[in-house]
């Protein structure tokens, strides 16, 4: 069975039914109840037009569960003829999905994660990790949304800051080892930034493009974390990397600065360094002094105290990091860090074990646990 193939899939066709009239949460129930019917059937009888066949199937289980209904017969006098599974439209109908899971009746939040669980296929744990909450305050959440969405017409676009937030999320999920997310984002953000003339949209494609051109050197052999510091930069796609900086340099002279155009620059910086020892350091915080302007957040905060340390020494960095809230994510691993930097091995190898322990995912539990093993030996 194509998994690739089905999630790529699933997005295109639930939009079809709710464009249909369907409500939201109907049609990906009928969806996923079409999903499971391609599992069971296409390894033995797979169909010669695959979104065709999920759409007819999908449809009929919607039609199905809604016959009972008093709107049954509107619904089906209007779109009777899906009845034969002819060739799909060759629409991609993924990114107008987008917008309406970003409808303006729901929280920020609520629609960042419907659109992660209904376009992105990712599972309600996977979501979870992503905005760091428990799983079942997330399933609570994604329960909402639809029950919202589900007694709303579609007939307006979502926010667009809203959908580079999800496009951003989705291409860092990616990443994640578990679902590969990241080509799909960048393909959904090059027709965002087709249809849509705004700096911000440019700024996040180029932003995708610099970090999606390390790709390659992020991991060892063994799946294992590489560093920045450490990557190979002679495995950086340096196609992507023109391509993002050209973007990018075409968004910043239209002086409409947002944070997606100021995280590309820094990511730009960073590309443009042929050694870490070469990296402009006293650039990069001076990018994250606009981001902080900008957006206020204390991961931002986090990272530029990281910055500092590059550019004015171990000292400053934590001088900087001390001014934060020991709570905000990867707090720890950064101090750990710092304080190596600043010789204070016994101190940092503590902290890398207690930021192992508070990892979010294995691979990064792993990396922390392999740096206080290695200052345990030189101890």
């Amino acid at each position: 069975m194509d998994e690739v193939l089905l999630r790529s899939l699933t997005p295109k066709v639930l939009w079809i039914l709710v464009r249909r009239g369907a409500d939201f949460a109907a049609a990906e129930d009928a969806v996923q109840e079409a999903l499971v019917e391609a599992i069971r059937g296409w390894p033995v009888d797979p169909p010669r037009d695959p979104q065709g066949w999920l759409v007819t199937v999908a449809w009929r289980k919607f039609l199905d569960a809604t016959r009972a209904d008093a709107a049954r017969r509107r619904r089906e006098d209007v779109v009777d003829a899906e009845v034969a599974p002819g060739p799909a439209a060759a629409v991609d109908d993924t990114l107008q999905l987008y917008f309406l899971c970003a409808h303006p009746s729901l929280t920020p939040s609520s629609a960042v994660a419907l659109t992660l669980r209904a376009v992105g296929g990712l599972t309600t744990r996977q979501i979870a990790q992503a905005y760091l909450v428990p799983e079942a305050t997330m399933a609570q959440r994604i329960s909402r949304a639809k029950k919202t969405v589900s007694g709303v017409r579609f007939d307006r676009p979502g926010d667009v800051a809203t959908v580079l937030r999800v496009l951003y999320l989705v291409f860092n999920e990616g990443y994640s080892g578990d679902v590969d997310l990241a080509a799909e984002a960048i393909r959904l953000t090059r027709q965002l930034a087709a249809a849509y003339d705004h700096p911000e949209v440019a700024g996040l494609l180029a932003l995708m493009l610099l970090h999606h051109a390390r790709r390659a050197s992020r991991t060892a052999a063994d799946g294992s974390l590489v560093p920045l510091a450490e990557q190979d930069r002679s495995r950086w796609d340096t196609t992507l990397i023109a391509e993002g900086v050209e973007i990018l340099q075409a968004a910043l002279a239209r002086d409409r600065l947002g944070e997606f155009q100021a995280q590309a620059a820094i990511a730009a910086l960073h590309a443009d360094a042929p050694e870490q020892s070469e990296t402009d350091w006293v650039q990069i915080v001076e990018w994250y002094d606009e981001l902080v302007r900008l957006t206020g957040s204390p991961v931002v905060r986090l990272n530029r105290a990281v910055a500092v340390g590059e550019a004015d020494g171990p000292r400053a960095g934590l001088a900087a990091l001390a001014e934060l809230d020991a709570s905000v994510p990867r707090y720890t691993a950064v101090s750990a860090y710092l304080h190596e930097r600043d010789g204070d091995l016994e101190t940092a190898a503590k902290l890398y074990v207690e930021a192992a322990d508070q990892a979010p995912s294995l691979a990064e539990r792993n990396h922390l646990t392999r740096q206080a093993a290695r200052l345990h030996n030189r101890h």
